[in-house]
C-alpha cells in the first residue's frame, strides 16, 4: 500500500505545473524530407527570441505553445537546409514544414542526423542514435550493411564473440534487451546463426538505443531498448534500392499512392549460397537449403489533418536443410498497426497493435514410419494506447499503457520409430502483462531540466495448463522435485505479481557546450530466455514468470558529463553507471532444458551487478571524421548451488572494450571507412586437476569454481571503399561499387575454448574460431 501515496504524490506534482498559465496560442505541424516526403525525427523548432524551442516526435510532429506576439522560428535538421520564418501567433497555427538536403560539399559531411549539440542539450544520456546514412558507410561482412554490428562500435555496448547472436548491454543478458520493429518485439534479431541482422537497410529510418534512463513508456527488459523505425515510403516519387552481393542481394521499392497523402515501401533480400553451391553438391544433398530470406513492407494513409493510419508488417525466415532427411529453420513474423490521431494542437494520441511470432522447426528422416519433428514458437498480441500533451514550451507529458497476451509453445516434440508414436510435447503457458504510465519532461529553469515518471507493471500468469510446486528443502545447486500439482482452466490466474518502476533523469546546464546529466530507472522482466549455452541459439525457449520463478528485476544510476568543442565539431561524453539485478535465472550443473515439464526444477535463482565507465569522443564534420569508444566495465554474478555461493564473473563479462571508427571522404567519387576494435575476452571455465581412471584421464573442476579463466584478447580490423558512379544530373539512375575486407590481417579470434583428451591420453586445450582469415567482398547498391 505504500505505494499508492508515492504515485498520489507524484500526480499532484504534474497537476501543480499546470497551474498559472496565461493566455497562449500554440504552433504546431509535422516535420518533413522535402524529397521524400519522409516526417523526420527529432528535427529542431527553436525560437529565437525566447532561446526555447521542442523536437518533432517519432512521427515527425511537434507543438509548441506561447504568448501571443511575433516570433521567428528557425526549423533545423543536420544534413539539411535551415528554414527560419517569422510567425505572428495571434491565434493557433498549423504548420507544416519541408527541410530539402544540404549540398554535398566535402567540407560539409556529417555523420549525426540530430541537432548540432544535442548530446549536451537533450535530457536524455546513455542513449545512442545512428543514423542510417552513417551505417551504409561503415565496412561490411560479404558486402552487407549491419545494423546490429554497428551498434556494437558503440559504448556499452557488446557481444561473446564472432557470429553470436544479439547483443549485450552494460553487463545483461542478450534475452534483456527489447528490440522492437516498429514497436513490434523481435525475439531472434539475428540471420544465419548471428552474422547478419534481420533489418534491411533500405527498410530502416530511424536506430536508437536506450542503455540507461529509459523512459517510463518502456518496460518489459532489464538492459536496453532498441528502438527501430521503419521507413514510410516515399510520398513524392516512385524510388527503386537494391544490392548486389556475391552471396545475397536486396531490392526495395516505394512510392506515393496518393501524392503527399500515402505512400508504400516494400523491401526484400534474399541470400543464395544455396543456389550457387547446386551444382557442386551429389545425389544424396540434391534439393539442400542453405539460405535466408527476409520480406518488410510499410504503408500510410493521411485521413484529413487530424488522422494518420500506419501499416507495417516483417517476415524473414532462417533454413537449412540436407537433402529430404534433415531439416532446420527458423525465422520472426510481426504485423504493426498505428492510429495516430490530434485531439487538438496541444494533445497528440498513437495507439498501437501489433502481433509477433517467432518460431523454429527441426526434422529428422523422410519416411512416415521413421521420424522426428520438433517445433516451438512464442506469440504475442498487444495494444498500447499513448498520448503526449505538449503543455509549454518547458512542459510535456506522456501517459498511456499497454496490454500483452503471451502464447508460449515449448516444444512440440513427436518421434516415430518403426511406426511406434513417441509424443514428447511439453504443454503450452500462458500470461498477460499490463502496465500503466506516466512521465513528464519539465524545463525547471535555463540550467535545470528533468523528466521523471512513473510505471506501474502487472503480470498474470495463467492457464491453462499445470502448475508444480518443487521441494523447498533441498541443497543448492541439486535437482529438485516436484511434490503436488494443480490444473488450471484457460485463462484462470495462477501466480500474479505488481511492480513500481520509477524512472528519473536530471540534466545541469553548465553552458551551451557542457552539462552535467543524472538518471535513475528500475526496470522489471515477466518473461525469460532459457539457455545454458555460451551465446543464445535459435533452439533457446522463452518462459513466463510462473509461481516458480520470479520476475527478474534491475536497478540502474548513471552519471554523465557532455561537452562539445569547436563550434559542435567534437562531442566528447564521460559516462558511469551501476546496476544492481535481482531474481536472475541460471541452472544446476547437467540441467535439462529442452522438453522438459519440470524445467523449473533444474532452475536457481540469482543476482547480479555491472559497473563500469564509458568514455566516447567523436567528430562530426569534416573530410574525416568518426569516433572513437571505450568500456572499463565488470559484470558479476552470485548464485547459490554455483561458485560455493561466491560472486563470479558472467559469460559475457568484458573488463575493455576499445572500438575506434573512421570516415574519410577522398573526393566527390571516393570515400574509405575503416573498423577497429580490442575487446577483452570473456570468461570460460575450466578444470583445475584430473583424476586417471582405468586408463581414461578425467578433468575436474576441483574447486567448483566458475569461470576462472579468460579466453585471449580479441581485436580485428576491417576496411572499406566506396566508389560512387560519375555524376549525371539528367539520369535518376545513381550507383556505387563497395570493396570491403573483413578481419584483414586474419586474426583468428577464439569464439570459446574447451578440453579434450588427445593422444596418449593428454588434456589439451582446443581453441574455436569462427572466423580464421580475412573475408573480401564486392558489392554494388543502385538507386533510380
Amino acid at each position: 500500500m505504500r505505494k499508492f501515496p508515492f504515485l498520489l504524490f507524484f500526480l499532484l506534482f504534474i497537476a501543480s505545473t499546470l497551474l498559472g498559465q496565461k493566455d497562449i496560442r500554440t504552433i504546431s505541424g509535422y516535420i518533413k524530407d522535402a524529397a521524400s516526403g519522409e516526417t523526420l525525427i527529432g528535427a529542431n523548432v527553436y525560437i529565437n527570441e525566447l532561446g526555447t524551442g521542442t523536437t518533432s516526435n517519432e512521427y515527425g510532429f511537434y507543438s509548441i505553445t506561447l504568448p501571443p506576439e511575433q516570433y521567428t522560428i528557425q526549423y533545423s535538421y543536420l544534413g539539411f537546409v535551415t528554414v527560419t520564418q517569422k510567425i505572428d501567433l495571434k491565434e493557433n497555427i498549423k504548420k507544416d514544414v519541408e527541410l530539402g538536403m544540404e549540398s554535398t560539399e566535402l567540407m560539409e559531411v556529417v555523420i549525426s542526423s540530430e541537432a548540432e549539440n544535442a548530446n549536451v542539450s537533450d535530457i536524455e544520456m546513455s542513449v545512442n542514435k545512428l543514423d542510417v546514412s552513417t551505417i551504409k558507410k561503415m565496412p561490411t561482412l560479404l558486402g552487407e550493411v549491419e545494423v546490429l554490428r554497428s551498434i556494437q562500435l558503440l559504448p556499452g555496448v557488446s557481444s561473446v564473440g564472432e557470429g553470436a547472436s544479439g547483443f549485450n548491454v552494460r553487463g545483461g543478458s542478450i534475452d534483456q534487451n527489447l528490440v522492437l520493429l516498429d514497436e513490434a518485439p523481435v525475439y531472434n534479431s539475428s540471420h544465419l546463426f548471428g552474422f547478419f541482422s534481420v533489418f534491411n537497410p533500405d527498410a530502416v529510418k530511424d536506430v536508437k538505443l536506450y542503455k540507461g534512463g529509459i523512459p517510463s513508456r518502456y518496460g518489459g527488459r532489464l538492459s536496453s531498448i532498441l528502438d527501430v523505425r521503419m521507413k514510410e515510403g516515399n510520398s513524392k516519387k516512385m524510388e527503386l534500392n537494391g544490392g548486389i552481393g556475391a552471396i545475397f542481394s536486396r531490392f526495395s521499392v516505394e512510392a506515393p499512392i496518393v501524392k503527399d497523402k500515402s505512400s508504400f515501401i516494400v523491401a526484400g533480400r534474399r541470400s543464395y549460397i544455396d543456389v550457387l553451391a547446386q551444382p557442386f553438391l551429389n545425389e544424396d544433398l540434391e534439393g539442400s537449403a542453405l539460405n535466408f530470406y527476409d520480406l518488410t513492407l510499410k504503408t500510410n494513409w493521411g485521413f484529413g489533418e487530424k488522422d494518420k493510419l500506419f501499416l507495417s508488417g516483417y517476415l524473414g525466415r532462417d533454413n537449412f536443410g540436407f537433402g529430404d532427411d534433415a531439416g532446420f529453420n527458423w525465422g520472426n513474423a510481426t504485423t504493426t498497426l498505428r492510429w495516430n490521431h490530434l485531439f487538438s494542437d496541444k494533445l497528440f494520441s498513437n495507439i498501437t497493435l501489433y502481433f509477433s511470432d517467432y518460431d523454429y522447426q527441426i526434422k529428422f528422416g523422410s519416411e512416415a514410419d521413421n521420424r522426428f519433428n520438433w517445433d516451438a514458437r512464442i506469440k504475442n498480441y498487444s495494444i498500447k494506447p499513448e498520448f503526449t500533451w505538449f503543455l509549454t514550451p518547458d512542459n510535456q507529458i506522456r501517459f498511456g499503457g499497454q496490454s500483452i497476451i503471451y502464447n508460449f509453445e515449448p516444444g512440440n516434440a513427436v518421434g516415430v520409430s518403426e511406426g511406434e508414436i513417441t509424443d514428447l510435447t511439453v504443454p503450452e503457458k500462458y500470461g498477460i502483462e499490463t502496465a500503466i504510465f506516466v512521465e513528464n519532461e519539465q524545463n525547471v529553469n535555463e540550467k535545470i531540466s528533468i523528466n521523471y515518471g512513473l510505471r506501474l507493471s502487472h503480470f498474470n500468469y495463467t492457464g491453462k495448463g499445470t502448475a508444480y510446486e518443487f521441494e523447498n528443502d533441498f541443497i543448492p545447486g541439486v535437482r529438485r522435485r516436484a511434490i503436488s500439482s494443480q490444473s488450471y482452466d484457460q485463462w484462470e490466474s495462477i501466480k500474479t505479481y505488481v511492480n513500481l518502476e520509477p524512472r528519473f533523469s536530471l540534466k545541469y546546464q553548465m553552458d551551451q557546450s557542457k552539462s552535467f546529466k543524472l538518471s535513475y530507472n528500475r526496470m522489471t522482466q515477466y518473461i525469460h530466455l532459457i539457455s545454458n549455452t555460451a551465446a543464445s541459439t535459435p533452439v533457446d525457449i522463452w518462459t513466463p514468470s510462473t509461481n516458480n520463478i520470479k520476475p527478474q528485476t534491475a536497478d540502474q544510476v548513471a552519471l554523465g558529463y557532455f561537452q562539445n568543442f569547436n563550434d559542435n565539431k567534437y562531442e566528447l561524453s564521460a559516462e558511469t553507471y551501476y546496476k544492481k539485478l535481482d531474481h536472475l535465472v541460471d541452472y544446476i550443473d547437467g540441467a535439462d532444458l529442452l522438453l522438459n515439464e519440470f524445467l523449473e526444477g533444474d532452475l536457481l535463482e540469482g543476482r547480479g551487478r555491472a559497473y563500469g565507465l564509458e568514455l566516447m569522443l567523436k567528430k562530426n564534420e569534416g573530410r574525416l571524421n568518426g569516433w572513437i569508444s571505450y568500456t572499463l566495465a565488470r559484470s558479476e554474478r552470485q548464485v547459490d548451488g554455483i561458485n560455493k555461493g561466491e560472486w563470479y564473473p558472467s559469460r559475457f563479462d568484458q573488463t575493455h572494450n576499445l572500438s575506434i571508427t573512421g570516415f574519410y571522404d577522398l573526393n566527390d567519387r571516393w570515400a574509405f571507412s575503416a573498423n577497429f576494435v580490442a575487446i577483452s575476452g570473456t570468461p570460460t571455465t575450466f578444470p583445475t586437476t584430473r583424476i586417471q581412471q582405468q586408463g581414461y584421464i578425467i578433468p575436474v573442476n576441483v574447486n567448483e569454481d566458475r569461470n576462472n579463466v579468460r579466453i585471449p584478447l580479441y581485436h580485428r580490423l576491417d576496411l572499406s571503399a566506396t566508389l560512387q558512379g560519375k555524376k549525371n544530373n539528367q539520369r535518376r539512375w545513381q550507383g556505387e561499387w563497395v570493396f570491403s575486407i573483413y578481419n584483414v590481417y586474419s586474426k583468428r579470434n577464439p569464439f570459446s575454448i574447451f578440453t579434450r583428451q588427445g593422444d596418449a591420453g593428454i588434456t589439451e586445450a582446443v581453441r574455436l574460431s569462427v572466423i580464421g582469415n580475412f573475408i573480401p567482398s564486392v558489392s554494388y547498391n543502385f538507386k533510380f
